[in-house]
């Protein structure tokens, strides 16, 4: 990097901090955590995916689609439930969540079951995405820190300060406006990288005459995750269906994260156009990521320079640093720059995400249900403190992470995996499940969990995307199984329980039809190179 890189850094760091004074005129607590419920389809659809589709993403998955081993195309299959989550969510999740008014969706628990259901979910929630994203934040650094020639501590601090700032000035308003030009930013950036991978390559035949054909498959029939000892039996269509399903409705329709931006939208019409972009648009993003990936994996083999220094790293075990090495020695000044951007910005997305759900929660289940007469004023600074709160705590966690980078896309969608399937249960017993009561959900997200905790230590051979369907059955299994013994207090229905569920409407019949495409796609992949 030069000098003209090291500007485009600094100045998009200011234009950061210069968006959340812009946006710090948050008169209360709604604006602050939901923008005042009134944001539009375009930014909350650009900052679902950009925090979705991380830094991790732009760097980790490439690296395995590219030269890891055992890598390839099959990377895809993760998006082939995307478009079925989003019909799930629509239909049967979002709309009663935003009907309830809530500022954290847990409390929509405490209104179908009680306070315990509502702070068991805020609690693990809170430690688990707050550790996750401390493991993104310091698998990031540790590249920055390669690429910037700064120390380890300072790339923290770049990514960490800045995102704390700015969010804790703006609110939710920064969060999703920052991510919305973090997302223009990403894809531009990913185009950057197809562009002088190619011309690296010598266009696109030579591309096409030298990728290794056997990256090239997306769907296995044959696989079915049941018998992974020697991790053999990974992302066969059936476990990807079933078990990527659980996890994108749990991701996109209950996590803090994720719905709060739902819940952040002006009308209901609004939300389904979110859900619906995001259904469609996934993934073309995901195939340009991927082809970067095979494009940079190609260049390795038939460029000697490097091809040499991808073997030293794939022996290192750090495949992760192919896309930044590729950039800082291969692009052009300036380029570099804005392609840094583009990973720290990507970062910053997930960060500023975590950090201001991590708030919402903290206040809303911990703070406001304790006392029930704080002065907005005094609410809104609560909310402000708790946002430097987990901004630090992210941050700490991002110094202690240790050797979990080294895996860390396994790792995050691992820890992720114990518990998406029983959170979401929790919500469809709330939602579906009417004679269900709070010690029986309870019980039955505690076995779910406890569940999925022997199947990581104690039954490696089920592939680990099946948890979060098992967790999910095994909760309401149990739920209702109890339900049938103790019974619910008899109590008047909230309003906002009778929900018609429509569903068949034009959003979802599109996303079915999407669903279809992208599966005759994936197989008919490997023939169109």
């Amino acid at each position: 990097m030069n000098w003209l890189d090291y500007i485009i850094v600094i100045a998009y760091s200011i234009f950061l901090l210069g968006l959340g004074f812009y946006l710090k005129d948050n008169k209360n607590t709604k604006d602050y955590f939901l923008g005042g419920r009134n944001l539009k389809w375009f930014p909350l659809s650009l900052s679902t995916m950009a925090t979705q589709l991380s830094a991790i993403s732009f760097i980790s998955a490439p690296a395995f689609i590219g030269i890891k081993q055992g890598g390839g195309l099959h990377w895809l299959t993760y998006e082939l439930a995307v478009p079925l989550a989003m019909i799930f969510i629509m239909v049967f999740i979002i709309i009663p969540l935003y009907k309830s008014k809530v500022i954290s969706i847990y409390e929509f628990l405490e209104k179908h079951f009680d306070a315990s259901s509502r702070l068991l979910i805020s609690i693990v929630f809170q430690v688990s995405r707050s550790f996750g994203t401390g493991v993104m934040v310091y698998a990031v650094s540790l590249i920055l820190q390669s690429v910037l020639g700064v120390e380890f501590w300072q790339s923290i601090l770049i990514i960490g300060v800045i995102t704390v700032v700015y969010s804790y000035q703006g609110g939710m308003k920064a969060v999703v406006y920052g991510d919305t030009i973090q997302m223009i930013i990403m894809i531009f950036g990913i185009f950057l990288c197809i562009f002088f991978g190619l011309k690296e390559i010598g266009g696109w035949s030579e591309f096409i005459a030298n990728i290794p054909k056997e990256r090239l498959n997306v769907i296995d029939f044959s696989k079915f995750g049941f018998n992974n000892l020697n991790k053999n039996d990974e992302f066969g269509f059936f476990p990807m269906i079933f078990g990527g399903l659980v996890l994108y409705v749990s991701y996109y329709g209950c996590d803090q994260t994720q719905a709060q931006r739902a819940l952040s939208a002006n009308n209901e019409g609004t939300i389904k156009k979110l859900l619906l972009v995001n259904g469609l648009f996934r993934f073309p993003v995901v195939l340009l990521y991927s082809l970067m990936g095979l494009i940079l994996g190609t260049m390795a083999l038939t460029n000697a320079k490097f091809g040499g220094i991808i073997n030293n790293i794939i022996a290192s075990n750090e495949a992760d640093k192919m896309v930044p090495y590729f950039i800082v020695n291969y692009l052009p000044h300036g380029i570099i720059g804005i392609l840094i951007v583009a990973i720290i910005a990507a970062a910053m997305s997930s960060l500023s995400s975590t950090i201001n759900s991590l708030s919402a929660v903290t206040v809303e289940d911990l703070i406001k249900r304790r006392n029930k007469n704080i002065s907005e004023k005094s609410y809104l600074r609560y909310s402000k403190l708790s946002s430097v709160f987990w901004g630090c705590v992210c941050i700490l966690f991002a110094f202690t992470a240790g050797d979990i980078a080294d895996t860390v896309i396994e790792a995050i969608n691992k820890i992720g995996s114990v518990f998406y399937g029983p959170i979401l249960a929790m919500f469809i017993l709330a939602i579906l499940f009417k004679r269900v009561n709070a010690l029986c959900a309870n019980i039955g997200l505690i076995t779910g969990v406890l569940f999925n905790v022997y199947l990581w230590k104690f039954v490696p051979e089920i592939f680990w995307f099946w948890w979060n369907f098992l967790g999910a059955f095994i909760t309401i299994s149990i739920a209702v199984t109890l339900s049938l013994f103790i019974k619910k207090k008899k109590s008047a229905e909230s309003p906002h329980t009778r929900i018609n569920f429509n569903l068949f409407n034009k959003e979802t019949i599109v996303l079915l039809v999407f669903f279809i495409i992208m599966t005759v796609f994936c197989l008919l992949l490997p023939k169109l190179f």
